[in-house]
């Protein structure tokens, strides 16, 4: 849920050229031109070259894991890569390897990695500064939580900040659902390069498609607030629940399947823009939460004042479907991964897409399961439809990690995953998780350095 900053501008910022330093926002004055001005900037063209990830862990302080942790806590334990949210003083560093640290509103910490052009150096890069962020939690007795909705405390802000000010108050007016998912839940999200030409229908249609089938593969939040919720993705549901126009999947008909449909996924993506509410309107001194105006309507004058491009930017980035183009493909439909599996959902995304031929045989594979959303955080593999589709999946990605030179570590894991879990139909919620296991072995110095 970061704004401005990590891998959306990074992924960016490398796809396409950057607008010269005089253009400043433009007033929007009728729809079609927020339609198109949306289609141009949430849809790069370019060849599929780089890929990111965001990491977000739930943390719990060892000593009374059912309390929240305080904001000053985590920026002692953050130190100078504290984001200025969390401190305002801080100077934001890098982590060793270029990863970015933001913080959740329920005090998740989350690593965006830079977009980088080969899988191995990502996971490399990743896997060095999650263990130096972990060794800055640990030694303030802070500890990430190997699942993906928090198992024991109530929804908690604790990052007191303008947008999710405004985030609770739109989402309060929904239902009590909004708030665990600001504060109580961690995903895996990929980024990927949308593509060029007729891939970009490709790779959305397909990324879509994979969807439901690796939600419930990698569902693993089956308790949240204290109590078995009946859900194996209790995150998924706490978002499609927050705010269902907001938050919820496209139906197939409005550019999800465009390669086959003929339905141009970044016009429809743009209807959907302009159509969906307004979270907040920010204005110097004051933000305001309207209720029942969508970006539409605040084009044709239900609001005051005209709204502009950097509007209708904000606007994008307070929509969280299963999927959001930024430029680039932001899949977000994956629950936070216990130890080191945070890798896979990337590698087999990378693995589905990196060859045509191959991403549309794993389209085939998973279109029984393509609309199979609420099925998928309910019940996981033990869905045939998608145990059938999962299995089918995850032995393809398997058969094409030589050709994106995953690792070794990546492709041995992959491969328990799918024999141990997947083939069996189950997901990670199915397991056990000790609250003593640890998150990720200790790297040693000379790699992070």
């Amino acid at each position: 849920m970061t704004h401005d900053r990590g891998i959306a501008l990074a992924v960016q910022a490398a796809a396409v050229e950057e607008p010269a330093p005089d253009a400043g926002p433009t007033v929007l004055h009728d729809c079609a031109d927020a339609e198109a001005y949306v289609a141009s900037v949430c849809f790069k063209h370019g060849p599929p070259r780089l890929t990111g990830v965001e990491l977000e862990w739930l943390v719990h302080d060892l000593a009374v894991p059912g309390a929240p942790v305080p904001a000053a806590r985590l920026a002692a334990a953050l130190g100078a890569h504290a984001p200025t949210t969390l401190d305002p003083r801080s100077p934001a560093l890098l982590l060793p390897g270029g990863s970015d640290v933001s913080v959740e509103p329920g005090g998740q910490v989350e690593l965006a990695s830079p977009p980088l052009p080969d899988l191995a150096a990502l996971l490399s890069t990743v896997r060095a500064d999650t263990a130096v962020l972990h060794r800055l939690l640990a030694a303030q007795g802070l500890h990430p939580v190997p699942r993906a909705a928090d198992p024991l405390r109530p929804p908690s802000r604790v990052l007191d900040v303008p947008r999710y000010r405004a985030m609770e108050q739109a989402f309060d007016r929904v239902g009590p659902h909004g708030r665990s998912a600001m504060c109580s839940t961690a995903a895996v999200q990929v980024s990927l390069d949308a593509g060029e030409g007729s891939d970009i229908a490709r790779r959305w249609a397909a990324v879509h498609a994979f969807g439901p089938t690796l939600l419930a593969a990698f569902a693993n939040s089956p308790v949240l607030h204290g109590r078995r919720t009946g859900w194996k993705s209790s995150r998924w549901v706490s978002w499609m629940r927050a705010d269902p126009e907001r938050t919820g999947p496209p139906p197939r008909s409005a550019g999800a399947g465009a390669d086959s449909s003929g339905v141009d996924p970044a016009a429809a993506w743009a209807r959907r823009v302009v159509q969906s509410p307004v979270l907040c309107v920010r204005r110097e001194g004051a933000w305001t939460v309207p209720e029942h105006v969508t970006f539409a309507d605040w084009i044709r004058g239900a609001l005051p004042g005209r709204p502009t491009t950097a509007d209708l930017d904000y606007h994008v980035s307070t929509l969280f479907p299963p999927v959001r183009p930024h430029g680039h493909l932001e899949v977000r439909y994956a629950d936070a991964q216990p130890g080191r599996r945070w890798a896979l959902p990337t590698a087999v995304l990378v693995a589905l897409l990196h060859d045509p031929a191959v991403t549309d045989r794993a389209r085939e594979v998973c279109e029984p399961a393509e609309d199979r959303w609420v099925a998928a955080a309910r019940h996981g593999l033990a869905d045939r439809v998608l145990a059938r589709s999962a299995a089918a999946l995850f032995e393809l990605a398997v058969t094409q990690l030589p050709a994106v030179a995953a690792p070794a570590w990546v492709t041995e894991d992959l491969i328990a995953m799918t024999e141990q879990q997947v083939l069996r139909g189950r997901c990670p919620a199915d397991d056990p998780v000790p609250a003593s296991e640890p998150d990720e072995p200790a790297i040693p110095e000379d790699v992070i350095a």
